[in-house]
């Protein structure tokens, strides 16, 4: 089979090369699939430059979102069978940039059937970090402001439309003309182009007195800066990632005198340490899927062959909503 191999650390474009590669077995409590469409992350270019916290043995596959049908199954898995449509996060190094990953069973889900190929594979990181993100980590209610910056990406439109859904002001932050149409067309009240005003002036007018009560941020540095100078009384500022390339430091003493809290997320320990939510909130996104209350924004499908390609525009923060390859 084909598959992208990160031969060794760097940037996607220099460090990845398309092979024939066996084609892989299940282990125990693993399905294989043909992979029907790989959602690119940014944590693909994380591994791919070996800075992400995950650092697979030399060479790897990588995609770590995927819709695909299943050929077969190991010992020990119960619920999937050869020909179910499904979703999940694949299990490196056999990544979802092939024609062929291998699941964990416990990492794999039905998939929404009324999303297509494409929109499924990007929903299930994106919409997952997202809920977690807004009401088990945030705890956001209905009437409150959410300010979402990099409204217009994968895990920042999954945040706008969760955030409306929760019936929540959304102020959206992004990077340009076309992103400021595309998270407007989300159904953000608020849309903040950081490109043509000064960002926390903006923020500060679109917050008024009150401020944001959550802050969704995937983006870290001067994002995360302008975030401390609007934050509510008792706001949350969620930090989710750090997409600019810079991880704040943040100063302690004005997060006490202006009683704000500072929470991390890392989504990915739910799968260790709460596998029961992460299954109660696909079941819930799926029907939302299905009511038309949330939709993946796929902004472009790629060929196998244009993977690199697709994960350099993403590093460079010039992608709205998914690029999702379909081999």
């Amino acid at each position: 089979m084909k598959a992208w191999q990160v031969t060794s650390h760097g940037e996607p474009a220099d460090v990845m090369s398309l092979a024939e590669v066996d084609t892989p077995d299940p282990g125990e409590r693993q399905v294989t699939v043909r992979v029907r469409a790989t959602a690119l992350n940014f944590p693909d270019v994380l591994l791919a430059r070996g800075q992400y916290q995950i650092r697979p043995p030399l060479p790897f596959t990588p995609g770590i979102e995927v819709c695909g049908e299943v050929l077969a199954a190991g010992s020990g898995v119960k619920g999937f069978a050869p020909g179910d449509r499904v979703i999940g996060t694949p299990a490196l190094p056999h990544g979802g940039l092939a024609e062929v990953a291998v699941l964990d069973a416990t990492d794999t889900f039905a998939a929404p059937e009324a999303l297509d190929d494409a929109a499924a594979s990007a929903m299930h990181i994106a919409y997952q970090t997202a809920w977690f993100g807004l009401h088990r980590r945030a705890n956001l209610h209905a009437g409150q402001t959410l300010l979402v910056h990099a409204g217009a990406g994968g895990v920042g439109s999954a945040a706008v439309q969760l955030g409306k859904a929760a019936g929540a002001r959304v102020i959206a932050v992004v990077g340009g003309a076309d992103k400021v149409k595309v998270a407007t067309d989300l159904g953000a009240d608020v849309v903040i182009d950081r490109r043509e005003s000064d960002l926390s002036a903006a923020l500060k007018n679109a917050t008024g007195r009150h401020g944001a009560d959550v802050i969704f941020d995937p983006v870290g540095g001067a994002a995360y800066d302008a975030s401390t100078k609007c934050v509510a009384f008792e706001g949350r500022i969620l930090i989710v990632g750090f997409a600019s390339g810079t991880i704040p430091a943040p100063m302690l003493a004005h997060a006490l005198v202006k009683n704000y809290s500072i929470v991390g997320l890392h989504w990915g320990l739910y799968r260790k340490y709460d596998s029961v939510a992460i299954n109660r909130v696909h079941r819930e996104l799926s029907a939302m899927a299905a009511d038309g209350i949330v939709a993946p924004l796929v902004s472009d499908k790629l060929s196998l062959g244009e993977a690199p390609a697709g994960l350099a525009k993403l590093a460079a923060g010039e992608t709205v909503g998914r690029l999702v390859v379909t081999p």
